[in-house]
């Protein structure tokens, strides 16, 4: 470290400790002071570069970082970098799904960083792989539980967020989902300010106050586009929309092809709700073709509720500033007990591979993890359970992979780990039909599945089958 930047730090590490004793005198005449995010308290944080920001992290350190759309990037490339430079060691970098390259998992850094995640994405599966990396199976409505517990003590979060309006409050902007939770019971809080960050409400609001250092960016978000739906894909959609999505429905969905294509074929749909963690660009030509009311949710009524999201610029634009989206916490979003309340509660997730007894794989291909549970098993079982009793908790997928292989197989992949149980499953769907598995016997739910794959694999389906249950797999 220069003696320059050592000077630097120095002063603002002294004024962290005179701004937190000038708070709490200030303010001990109108009330006690609590780390609630939302209330503003007498003090600004320091602007900085995003060098001298991260230069509070140290040697076992452990950071949490924001994720999805939200992912700062700038402060974790800092990060890496100040980590080589200073050769620091053993800081665990704790997060869901994130965004942008992950350098401080590659393999250079390995004795420096270890990535710990709650929901892998690609940028640090090759490090969970090679044993540089670590990730945790957990439903996403439990990840906030991990920092209320302590089991996990951030040091330093890393955030991204909105400028400040006229009265000082920023908004966690695309990604609200866990980071509440790790805000309230982090040592330092270090804010990435950026005006291409979308304005959203509810639980993402946090006055500039709580933020420790703040560092200034004009960076674009990352984004998914719509891509290219393919036949097979548009024809699950449509069976999907025809069949199982009810006008007045409420849908939860996240991102990807199939989602996109269930939303292409809504447009006829009315009165559609829209209460998931997340949400694709589709949503926003649904809204604007009045598709998509949330008029008949009894919770949140006239509002799109979701907790984190990716997706293009016009999505970001969509959800800027507009008081008809509101983001919530993970721990509110995905719970059963409020998933369970919204009418004709309607869950579409996808998998990577389903047994002939009904079993999901969704994280893992045979011993390798792929992703995490995320929130599958929150909405299956939250749809399952609606109080209306009109819930469809949908599983959908091609029959085939890319290289032509069944995606329903008679027993899982060695070391594939199941997210949603064999009892769990309600509907599964794929460009050949749907199969309806609740209530079923293993004999009848193999038939239905058999129905449903790609004919060139059935034959040999119901001989595993026969040779498992010595029958023959029948409606009856």
């Amino acid at each position: 470290m220069s003696n320059q930047l050592a000077r630097r730090v120095g002063q603002l590490q002294k004024f962290l400790t005179v701004s937190s004793t000038n708070a709490a005198s200030t303010h001990n005449n109108y009330f006690t002071y609590v780390r609630e995010l939302s209330h503003p308290i007498a003090r600004d944080p320091p602007i900085v570069s995003v060098e001298e920001a991260v230069s509070c992290i140290k040697s076992g350190d452990t950071v949490f970082a924001q994720g999805a759309a939200a992912t700062p990037v700038a402060l974790l490339n800092a990060m890496t970098q100040h980590g080589k430079c200073n050769k620091l060691e053993k800081v665990t970098v704790c997060h869901m799904h994130t965004e942008g390259p992950g350098e401080y998992a590659k393999p250079e850094y390995k004795d420096i960083f270890r990535s710990n995640s709650f929901f892998m994405g690609a940028n640090v599966r090759k490090a969970v792989a090679e044993g540089r990396g670590d990730n945790v199976p957990i439903f996403l409505h439990e990840i906030p539980q991990l920092f209320y517990k302590k089991i996990v003590k951030p040091n330093v979060s890393l955030i991204h967020v909105s400028p400040p309006d006229n009265h000082g409050f920023c908004s966690l902007g695309t990604s609200v989902d866990c980071v509440r939770a790790a805000l309230l019971n982090s040592n330092t809080i270090v804010a990435q300010i950026n005006p291409n960050m979308p304005r959203t409400f509810g639980d993402a609001i946090i006055h500039k106050s709580h933020f420790d250092f703040a560092v200034e960016v004009n960076d674009k978000l990352p984004q998914h586009g719509t891509g290219e739906i393919s036949p097979v894909e548009k024809q699950i959609g449509k069976l999907i929309a025809e069949n199982l999505v009810k006008d007045g429905a409420t849908l939860q969905m996240g991102i990807g092809s199939i989602p996109d294509a269930v939303l292409a074929a809504l447009h006829n749909h009315k009165d559609l709700g829209i209460h998931s963690e997340m949400f694709a660009n589709g949503v926003v030509e649904l809204v604007k073709k009045g598709c998509v009311t949330n008029s008949k949710k009894k919770m949140h009524q006239g509002r799109i509720v979701g907790s984190f999201l990716i997706g293009d610029q016009p999505l970001y634009d969509f959800v800027n500033d507009n008081p008809f989206i509101e983001m919530y916490a993970i721990d509110y979003v995905n719970n059963t007990s409020i998933v369970k309340q919204q009418p004709r509660m309607t869950a579409i997730n996808s998998c990577i591979e389903v047994d002939l007894t009904g079993q999901v794989c969704s994280d893992s291909i045979g011993t390798r993890f792929f992703s995490g549970f995320g929130g599958q098993v929150d909405f299956i079982r939250g749809a399952a359970e609606g109080i209306d009793g009109l819930g469809v908790p949908i599983i959908a997928m091609p029959s085939t992979t890319k290289n032509g292989e069944s995606k329903i197989v008679p027993t899982l992949k060695p070391g594939a780990g199941v997210v949603t149980s064999r009892a769990h499953v309600h509907y599964v769907v794929t460009e050949h039909g749907i199969a309806s598995l609740f209530g079923k016997n293993v004999r009848q739910r193999m038939y239905e599945l058999i129905q449903i794959a790609d004919p060139k694999h059935r034959e040999a389906l119901e001989k595993s089958c026969f040779e498992r249950i010595k029958a023959i797999p029948s409606p009856n």
